[in-house]
């Protein structure tokens, strides 16, 4: 054999040897001589381990500005910030509401599934019964704008790619406002009281689907929101289980106020275009009872629902169906179950969230506990941390947070371990204040670098904590 040849077996050799090694070895090995440093600074090696710690990663995250764009240089940066925001964080009190925080959102912010790993800046808009909306830049406090006083709102949503916030009120008039000013773009009356809201875009169109106290949806599109549709779901009930499959080919809908009403599935087509011979496409989920519900990532149209079991009200399962369309009769939809488990754990009084961390991984709060559940409905882990109710949870690929009556919230971080799977640690402990002072924390949302949660004031003012981890 050929002299030149040696290095290059010998590289090859070492390669196969450094894929068992840890990123700590990886790095320490590559000063042993030159031959080893070159085998540990392949390229692929690096991407290995970077999909071993986070389910997605870009290079782009490095920024334009850095010439070397590099799997190691990714994984070097990454950890460095994720190790210094386990060891603090900064708090900002964003206060300027005069009434009850109805709900909060991220306008511009750092998700986590795609982090930009040198700019950390977001703003949050929060609405208020005091019929504001408020956008603050949530690193210093700033208030960014206000808008005009109106009637109570109650409820609020963010559009991040065009900059957009839609927001309700109690007299059911819809608004959307310009991200950047807070000017008003456009509006739409439904005369309901209650209003939930669910945003999508489709080709390129964007559109605002409406659950109202009347039990009808609402479709609008465009952000001076032009009426589509209009499709009765429940009727007398109000619609306040609203959300979209991620392939945005179905909109499901119901209610949690009957214990007797089938939820729907409803093309989103049928919605966003509808036909004026045809009735929309539509087909009834065959449970009862519904408290929850949530499509799985990564998946075209995986549901989760959270229902009464048969005619036995205080029994709770948590049923998961595929959603499609038949393939040789386009005009049916196909609900087909995948699993179902009884949920023995649940309080039978308490609110019930539900959220999806990944396509088998489901987060459930009710109470002062948390659980993780398989999609087969193996209890993967538990926290009873709280000593009075979670009131909202966020969930996003990097780590869960939990905001409680007891003024307090959890932050746990998501690992991929080798040997246990998908587990969960326990960062932080944040206090929102005194409880003589504050009924607890109400919403809770959160990005890469920062958790944003609303204080119920006892004097009817609510404020905003920010919290930004050292990075």
């Amino acid at each position: 054999m050929d002299d030149s040849s040696h290095p290059q077996v010998t590289t090859d050799c070492l390669i196969c040897i450094f894929t068992y090694l840890s990123e700590e070895d990886l790095i320490r090995v590559s000063s042993v001589c030159k031959d080893w440093h070159d085998a540990a600074e392949t390229p692929w090696l690096w991407k290995r381990i970077c999909l071993q710690h986070w389910s997605f990663c870009n290079l782009a995250a490095l920024g334009s500005e850095h010439d070397t764009c590099s799997w190691k240089r990714y994984f070097l940066r990454r950890s460095f910030l994720e190790a210094n925001m386990t060891k603090g964080y900064t708090c900002t009190s964003l206060s300027g509401h005069t009434g009850k925080v109805v709900g909060l959102a991220y306008l511009h912010g750092n998700p986590s599934h795609n982090p930009n790993l040198w700019n950390m800046e977001a703003t949050v808009c929060s609405a208020s019964t005091d019929g504001t909306v408020r956008a603050w830049n949530i690193r210093n406090g700033e208030l960014l704008w206000c808008t005009p006083v109106q009637s109570p709102l109650t409820g609020i949503i963010c559009e991040e790619q065009h900059q957009v916030v839609i927001t309700s009120d109690s007299n059911g008039l819809i608004k959307t406002w310009k991200g950047q000013t807070g000017k008003e773009l456009g509006s739409f009356s439904t005369s309901s009281p209650h209003c939930t809201l669910l945003q999508y875009s489709k080709n390129n169109d964007w559109f605002l689907t409406v659950g109202t106290s009347q039990g009808s949806v609402h479709t609008l599109t465009g952000f001076t929101l032009t009426t589509k549709s209009r499709v009765v779901v429940c009727d007398s009930f109000k619609v306040d289980l609203l959300l979209i499959s991620p392939d945005k080919k179905w909109v499901v809908a119901g209610t949690k106020d009957s214990s007797d009403i089938f939820p729907k599935v409803i093309s989103s087509v049928s919605l966003t275009s509808p036909s004026e011979d045809e009735d929309p496409l539509c087909q009834s989920l065959p449970v009862t009872g519904c408290h929850a519900a949530v499509f799985l990532p990564s998946l075209p149209a995986r549901l989760a629902i959270i229902h009464q079991c048969g005619s036995f009200r205080n029994k709770k399962a948590l049923t998961v169906f595929d959603i499609s369309t038949k393939k040789k009769y386009s005009s049916e939809i196909n609900v087909q179950q995948v699993e179902s488990f009884p949920l023995t754990l649940l309080s039978s009084e308490s609110q019930i969230l539900l959220e999806a961390k990944s396509s088998d991984c489901i987060v459930l709060a009710s109470g002062q506990q948390l659980w993780v559940y398989s999609l087969k409905g193996v209890l993967l882990t538990s926290f009873s941390d709280h000593i009075l109710p979670i009131s909202s949870i966020c969930v996003d690929s990097f780590r869960l947070v939990t905001a409680s009556q007891d003024v307090s919230l959890r932050v746990l971080t998501w690992r991929n371990s080798r040997d246990n799977g998908v587990t969960l640690e326990s960062h932080f402990y944040l206090r929102g204040g005194s409880r003589a002072m504050s009924r607890g924390f109400t919403h809770v949302a959160c990005d890469y670098s920062s958790v944003v949660a609303s204080l119920e004031g006892v004097d009817g003012i609510d404020v905003l904590k920010a919290y930004s981890f050292t990075t």
